[in-house]
């Protein structure tokens, strides 16, 4: 039954960034060329609910699915590790022209053409785990 839940909340907010067009390239190359707000809302209001989400989630002391406690570390300090790593994730975001959320998406939508990002994210997240001991953190 959760895999129902899961599979239902994954369809409808596919549908919802393909009706906001935040899959589409061109919205992405606008956002990038700082010619169009659009795409910035977006991730406005994708901040915005991610903050007041944690915060829900710490003040309330809420259980996941599983009835565990959410445990939500903070984050190391350090600026140099969010600037390299988010100009490294900006970039492979311009130069494919999609984000790595909406890859399963574009699939399903039919564009065969971001099977190549797949296979080139998930060659990356591999080359990451075995970086990662000998990279700055």
């Amino acid at each position: 039954m959760k895999l129902v839940k899961y599979l239902v909340i994954g369809f409808v907010f596919g549908i919802v960034l393909t009706k906001s067009e935040a899959v589409s390239w061109y919205r992405i190359y606008e956002m990038f060329q700082f010619q169009s707000i659009h795409m910035f809302g977006i991730i406005t209001v994708a901040i915005i609910t991610g903050v007041i989400g944690i915060q829900i989630i710490k003040r309330n002391n809420l259980k996941d699915i599983d009835g565990n406690p959410i445990v939500i570390q903070d984050k190391e300090k350090g600026n140099a590790r969010y600037w390299i790593g988010g100009t490294l994730f900006g970039l492979g975001w311009a130069m494919v022209g999609s984000c790595p959320g909406p890859i399963f998406i574009l699939l399903g939508a039919g564009f065969m053409s971001i099977g190549v990002v797949l296979i080139g994210a998930i060659f990356g997240t591999f080359l990451y785990g075995v970086f990662k001991d000998k990279l700055p953190h």
